[in-house]
C-alpha cells in the first residue's frame, strides 16, 4: 500500500513516518509512504497513492485536501493516536478507510 501523510510542516509527521515504516517491516505490511506540507500536496492520485492521512493539527484544511485527491480516500488521524505514535492503530484506520 502506498499512503501520503500531509502535515503543516512536516517535523513531527516524519517523525510518524519512520515509526510506521519501521512497524510495517516488522509486521510484514507492503508499505510505501511519504511526508508532505499540506502546501507541497499537489496531484497524490497522479503519484499512485491509496490514501491519505491528514496529521490532526491541519484537520481544519480536509476539504481542501479531499478536493486535491482526486478521489482518493482521505482520513484525519485522530490527535491521540498521532500524539503517541500509535501505529497498530493507524494501520486500522488504513485498512478502515481502503475497505
Amino acid at each position: 500500500m502506498k499512503v501520503l501523510l500531509v502535515c503543516a510542516a512536516g517535523m513531527s509527521t516524519s517523525m510518524l513516518m519512520k515509526k510506521m515504516e519501521a512497524y510495517a517491516k516488522d509486521n510484514g505490511i507492503d508499505l510505501e509512504i511519504a511526508a508532505r506540507s499540506f502546501s507541497e500536496l499537489k496531484n497524490p492520485a497522479d503519484d499512485g497513492y491509496d490514501c491519505i492521512l491528514i496529521g490532526p493539527q491541519i484537520s481544519y484544511q480536509k476539504d481542501k485536501v479531499v478536493a486535491k485527491a482526486q478521489g482518493l480516500p482521505v482520513d484525519v488521524i485522530p490527535m491521540k493516536d498521532y500524539g503517541r505514535q500509535n501505529c497498530p492503530a493507524i494501520f486500522e484506520q488504513i485498512d478502515k478507510i481502503l475497505a
